[in-house]
């Protein structure tokens, strides 16, 4: 079955056309400036036929998919003979509010339940919402699937959910915690459970901490196999420092500062999600690799930076081990997390107590899926590659499956 994964941002559509059987990537690419009057490019790469960059307006979603089934077609750049080779598609779909749990063939029934929830992430949703739009009317007939970000998470206790405000917030208005990245938090953890099982653990019992670090940043606590708690909230905002969200931080700071800078709620909103984490602390980058150069320079805010991002991370273990009551694995994975040594280093240093103990060799040189923990550290530390494309792929083939 050949499924074409699509991630529709308000000017973006990337997508991968992925074989379910083989799990081979066929094709991928990247529409941008989808909307915007000039500039607008496709960035294409089919397996073994090589990089193509076209240059072409696009008014709307529904121009770049046209765009984008030629590139697949095409005998010079593509991957399919015919559009009609595609069996399904899988979108991702950043909120699933209460509503879903599980990814779910799309209808219009669905399309409508996620317009109503797309108050809860209004830059994403709705974006969301244009891709599947625009395959439906070019691919009637073929299943779409809607995979969403939150539905991993869903298995949360209400008391980890729940915010200590009036109750009726809940239940007029959904404010709870959501938790994002389920995709790959997914992924990671199918794939840690496989690893931990031949080292003999009982996949089903295992207690796992998942950190998904890259320019967003989550955790997450999963015993067997169910999550049981999130850092991100409501919104991706809470929880770790990133590149440039605060994160975690005392609610009154934000009062203070509409007050003390005559600042509007967007003024407020674009301080705590765009202007703060790593970019805030430092004034240099928001880009890890930058940060890790400019403390290796002797820049103190750099190197304070890279203490915060991995003092946040050390307490949520913490924090996680206790909520499970125990620990059998964590696991780095994201641009940061499969790639920053440092930050492995620092996250897991004296943490002997916890049984986490980093091989500081292994550490340094392993890369792609490896355990690089000490044998005699009863915590297992994991590098999982995501894969949250393949991981949509899959959601989508079974959902498929599934119904017929």
């Amino acid at each position: 079955m050949k499924i074409l994964v699509l991630n529709s941002g308000s000017s973006s559509l990337k997508y991968q056309l992925i074989d379910s059987d083989t799990e081979q990537v066929l094709a991928k690419g990247i529409a941008e400036r989808i909307g915007i009057a000039d500039g607008g490019k496709i960035k294409h790469e089919a397996a073994s036929k090589g990089k193509v960059e076209v240059e072409v307006d696009m008014p709307n979603h529904q121009n770049a998919l046209d765009y984008i089934f030629a590139l697949l077609t095409d005998p010079a750049n593509g991957a399919i003979r015919s559009i009609e080779e595609i069996s399904a598609v899988g979108h991702r779909v950043v909120h699933g509010g209460e509503k879903f749990a599980d990814s779910i063939r799309v209808d219009e029934e669905t399309i409508n339940e996620i317009d109503k929830i797309s108050s809860l992430a209004p830059l994403h949703n709705p974006s969301n919402l244009k891709g599947i739009r625009a395959c439906m009317r070019l691919m009637p007939g073929v299943p779409q699937v809607a995979v969403f970000d939150t539905a991993f998470h869903a298995t949360m206790p209400n008391y980890a959910y729940i915010y200590a405000l009036p109750y009726k917030y809940y239940t007029h208005y959904g404010v709870r915690r959501y938790g994002f990245h389920g995709t790959s938090h997914r992924f990671v953890t199918r794939q840690a459970q496989k690893m931990l099982q031949e080292m003999g653990f009982d996949p089903d019992a295992t207690k796992i901490i998942t950190c998904h670090l890259g320019n967003g940043c989550s955790m997450a606590a999963v015993k067997g196999g169910k999550v049981v708690d999130t850092s991100m909230g409501m919104t991706p905002a809470e929880g770790l420092v990133m590149g440039t969200r605060a994160g975690d931080l005392d609610p009154a700071i934000l009062i203070h500062l509409s007050r003390e800078l005559g600042a509007s709620i967007d003024d407020i909103d674009n301080i705590i999600n765009k202007k703060s984490g790593l970019l805030g602390i430092t004034g240099v980058s928001s880009d890890m690799r930058d940060v890790e150069n400019a403390a290796a320079e002797g820049n103190q805010r750099a190197d304070l930076a890279l203490s915060i991002f991995c003092y946040r991370i050390k307490k949520y273990i913490g924090a996680y081990a206790a909520a499970m009551g125990g620990l059998d694995a964590i696991i780095f994975t994201g641009g940061i997390g499969e790639n920053s040594r440092a930050v492995r280093q620092r996250v897991c240093r004296d943490m002997e107590f916890l049984g986490i103990e980093l091989d500081e060799e292994k550490n340094d040189t392993l890369r792609g899926k490896a355990d690089i923990s000490k044998p005699s550290g009863k915590v297992k530390i994991l590098l999982v590659p995501t894969n949250e494309e393949l991981m949509i792929a899959r959601e989508t083939s079974h959902v498929v499956e599934a119904a017929d």
